[in-house]
């Protein structure tokens, strides 16, 4: 599959989410995946502002996941994002994959927000 396909895939797929969340009041959990990193965040519904993130980039997990793999990697920004999002007392998210397949990566990140608390 050409990159150029592969693209559009992704954009068709993540605008059907996105149309799909709006009209949700509760906060949604935003996941963005590179080749390199993963990132999530925790938005508000209304205003769109960001309450709590946690990414292999930060500063508190930038060491802890440099030996890790990319999936256990994912577990732990999960893990960590979850304990965020329930010291600002959200407990309730719902999952925005942000047009990624729900497999590998994504999914231990899901898996790992579930265990820390969080219901989606």
């Amino acid at each position: 599959m050409n990159t150029q396909k592969q693209l559009t895939s992704w954009q068709k797929r993540k605008r059907r989410i996105k149309k799909k969340l709006k009209n949700s009041d509760r906060a949604r959990l935003v996941v963005f995946r590179s080749s390199k990193h993963i990132y999530a965040q925790v938005l508000d519904a209304i205003t769109g502002q960001v309450l709590c993130s946690a990414s292999t980039v930060a500063k508190d997990l930038k060491g802890s996941v440099a030996k890790l793999n990319k999936v256990d990697s994912a577990k732990k920004v999960g893990e960590t994002v979850g304990k965020l999002a329930k010291e600002k007392g959200i407990e309730e998210v719902v999952f925005d994959r942000n047009g990624f397949l729900y497999h590998g990566r994504i999914k231990a990140l899901a898996d790992s927000a579930r265990e820390a608390g969080l219901k989606f």
